[in-house]
């Protein structure tokens, strides 16, 4: 069943933000993944290999002791191998909102492509 496979899959992902575990990134990321953002009028489109790089060098925020926020807001399926989620988390001081374009290779869920938006900065930190 596609929606529980999606779930799980998406635990992986709130689990890998907050572990900066690049074993678990490179599972959860497709090598052809593309991020996108926009806000405070600046685009910013960040390919696989310069994100894989900011999260290898950054503290994780589970290290910094963050606590976390995972939220599944939608799951839409669009066919057994490919599907939309929406999603909401804590990461470091922020809350994030991601679409999160995901797709079956060789059996496994990946993320091929995310729209990320920060929808608020939490004041007093942890």
């Amino acid at each position: 069943m596609p929606v529980a496979e999606i779930q799980s899959f998406l635990k992986e992902y709130f689990d890998v933000l907050q572990s900066q575990d690049i074993e678990q990134f490179d599972r959860v990321f497709h090598r052809g993944c593309v991020l996108y953002s926009a806000q405070d009028g600046v685009v910013v489109v960040r390919p696989f290999d310069e994100y894989r790089k900011m999260v290898q060098g950054r503290e994780s925020p589970q290290s910094r002791g963050f606590a976390r926020a995972d939220q599944i807001l939608m799951i839409d399926v669009l066919s057994p191998e490919m599907a939309l989620a929406k999603v909401r988390l804590r990461l470091f001081d922020n809350i994030m909102e991601d679409y999160l374009n995901l797709l079956k290779v060789d059996g496994k869920w990946t993320i091929v492509a995310k729209l990320f938006h920060r929808a608020e900065t939490l004041a007093g930190g942890k």
